[in-house]
């Protein structure tokens, strides 16, 4: 059809229809999304709409045999009454648990608590110098612990049974307990000091941020609680240390919450607070079995001391005899030589 001035105004004068319309823009559409799956290959691998609609409509994959289950929709369910009954297919909600049917699941289970309990105290992350350190750090604290304990032992069994099978008498016992005590407890405080002043390293470190006064004031605590337990008695002393080292366990743990310490170190010292609260409650039990001096044979140590200012009075009373005793001579040495001279 030629096109000139009068065709296209005739055109113009006829209006589209929406069919027409629609069916140019899908046209449209089409083209320019074909070309953009040949410019990107990528594209290729993607379903597109039209492919989805056309896999629809194709036969599946895995043909059906008619004949099969024809056959089977024709077979009748005989009825089994031995294993089929009413409660057979019902679950009542609450019901109780299966007893396992051996020992090897609850083996299992423990196997697996055991192995979750190791996961979460694991010290592998920890670095191995401080690991070394501190477990050795501990060896005094289990030493003075369980030597605190024989020595209980000893005293108790020699009071008891005689003297036979022990390593000390009953005297040396009681000497060598009264100096093991103070030692742990002054091992004690000084380790309470060393774990304040970690924050203060870390804070001038800026490990974790600086956070002045609210991480200072850990290091003052620590000193502040140890150094009285020096002068208390041995009980006291020893409770109280307890008590430090579980605050300071708390506060080290809420500090590595807050980004102030490594993330292993709550860990670390969770596994050390524990060597040590253990050693102190052992000392605790240990001196709390021994036999009161009062009602044995035993000095305490008041009578060790009174023993010793009675020797020493001893000794002087002694001196001095023989001092004037010496004088005593020697005057009368001398009388002797004034009368000869005469």
């Amino acid at each position: 059809m030629l096109r000139n001035s009068a065709t296209r105004a005739l055109l113009r004068s006829v209006p589209r229809s929406s069919a027409s319309q629609s069916s140019f823009a899908a046209a449209s559409f089409q083209r320019q999304w074909s070309n953009k799956r040949f410019q990107n290959p990528a594209a290729l691998a993607r379903p597109t709409r039209s492919s989805f609609y056309a896999t629809v409509t194709e036969p599946p994959f895995d043909k059906i045999n008619d004949k099969r289950e024809h056959k089977i929709a024709k077979q009748v369910i005989e009825p089994d009454p031995k294993h089929v009954s009413v409660n057979s297919s019902t679950r009542t909600i609450f019901e109780e648990r299966p007893a396992p049917k051996d020992d090897d699941e609850m083996l299992r289970g423990i196997k697996v608590d055991l192995a979750t309990i190791k996961e979460t105290f694991s010290l592998a992350e920890v670095p191995r110098e401080s690991l070394y350190i501190g477990a050795a750090g501990v060896l005094p604290y289990a030493a003075t612990s369980l030597s605190t304990v024989y020595l209980a032992w000893d005293i108790n069994h020699a009071q008891s049974t005689g003297t036979n099978g022990v390593l000390f008498d009953p005297q040396t016992a009681y000497q060598l307990l009264e100096l093991v005590s103070p030692l742990q407890i002054g091992y004690g405080a000084v380790i309470i000091s060393f774990l304040g002043a970690i924050h203060w390293g870390l804070e001038y470190a800026g490990y974790g941020g600086y956070h002045s006064y609210r991480r200072y004031m850990y290091g003052v605590i620590g000193p502040a609680i140890a150094w009285p337990t020096i002068f208390m008695p041995v009980e006291y002393a020893l409770i109280t240390q307890f008590l430090a080292f579980n605050f300071l366990y708390f506060a080290d743990a809420r500090a590595t919450v807050r980004g102030w310490f490594p993330p292993w170190y709550s860990t670390y010292r969770f596994v050390l607070t524990f060597l040590v609260g253990a050693s102190i409650v052992a000392t605790l039990v240990g001196r709390g079995q021994i036999v009161s001096p009062q009602h044995t044979t035993l000095k305490s140590p008041i009578d060790y001391i009174k023993g010793d200012r009675d020797a020493q009075w001893e000794a002087l009373e002694k001196e001095e005899k023989e001092r004037r005793q010496a004088l005593a001579k020697a005057d009368e040495e001398e009388e002797a030589n004034n009368e000869e001279e005469k």
